[in-house]
């Protein structure tokens, strides 16, 4: 059976694909239609055709060169690698549309392309559904879906990851400062790296929160400097709460539960454990002068 030619061959096939799914949903997507755009038969056409290049074996040549065309279709869509891999059809790609962008804008942009990318990944999975099914399982490769959020980090992330954590530790600063600020696009950020993650927190782990942590500690380091100079025991104490409280309610509004602990105990540490000998000092003159 597995000597079998499959009876739609990937050079025949391939084209259909390319022409009929990837460029018509990228293009639908990037026109901003989230909703799906393809007729029962239109669907049923492109899964056939999948099936028709691997049926006579399903974990083959031919699905794997089929695999590895998708692969190829993802890095080109999110990268600017067009000319090869698309031909003449233009798309607005992802890395170029954020390349150069900063702050604010460069995380709306990055949360809108992500959104576009998931829409893509999720109506071209049912088109290449049969390899998730028989050709992946049998040689053990990354899904469909993971291959796809893979190629989004290792291409997006892996060149502005620096930019996007900056930009949204920034944020958070300013909030603490006082200043209102997006707490729904920050979220938006930060569930990115869960959702590349495989909803672990791997990458929530060691691109943002490592960052985010050390940030707070020298933040607090430096209002815990001027705060014990200048105020009473009492007025210091009360403003060490409201920071706790505050961290809490960030927790609850936009970072991750997981972040809770950690991020109490920097703060507990900077404001309190640090000065604990001042503090000391300070109750002292403050329970002397009552």
């Amino acid at each position: 059976m597995s000597n079998l030619k499959p009876t739609l061959s990937f050079e025949q096939g391939w084209p259909i694909l390319q022409e009929e799914a990837i460029n018509k949903v990228i293009l639908l997507v990037e026109e901003g239609h989230t909703s799906n755009q393809f007729t029962s038969e239109e669907y049923m056409h492109l899964y056939t055709t999948v099936y028709n290049m691997c049926d006579n074996n399903p974990a083959g040549p031919e699905a794997q060169k089929l695999y590895q065309q998708y692969k190829k279709t993802m890095e080109g869509y999110v990268s600017s690698k067009l000319s090869e891999t698309f031909g003449s059809f233009t798309y607005m790609i992802i890395v170029p549309s954020i390349q150069g962008k900063k702050d604010d804008v460069l995380l709306h942009e990055l949360v809108k392309r992500w959104n576009n990318h998931k829409i893509i990944t999720r109506w071209l999975f049912r088109f290449f559904h049969y390899l998730d099914r028989h050709l992946v399982p049998r040689r053990g490769l990354p899904s469909l879906q993971e291959t796809s959020h893979l190629t989004f980090y290792e291409l997006v992330y892996g060149e502005m990851n620096d930019g996007v954590r900056d930009a949204v530790i920034s944020l958070i600063n300013r909030e603490r400062e006082g200043e209102q600020i997006d707490q729904a696009l920050v979220k938006n950020i930060l569930d990115i790296y869960v959702e590349i993650g495989g909803d672990t927190m791997k990458y929530y782990e060691k691109d943002f929160e490592e960052s985010m942590l050390k940030d707070t500690a020298v933040f607090y380091s430096k209002k815990a400097s001027d705060w014990i100079e200048s105020k009473s025991y009492v007025e210091y104490m009360l403003k060490a709460e409201e920071c706790l409280k505050d961290e809490e309610r960030r927790v609850q509004s936009y970072l991750k539960d997981r972040s809770k602990h950690k991020l109490l105990e920097v703060v507990e540490y900077e404001l309190l454990t640090v000065h604990a000998s001042k503090l000391e000092e300070n109750k002292q003159i403050n329970l002397g002068a009552a």
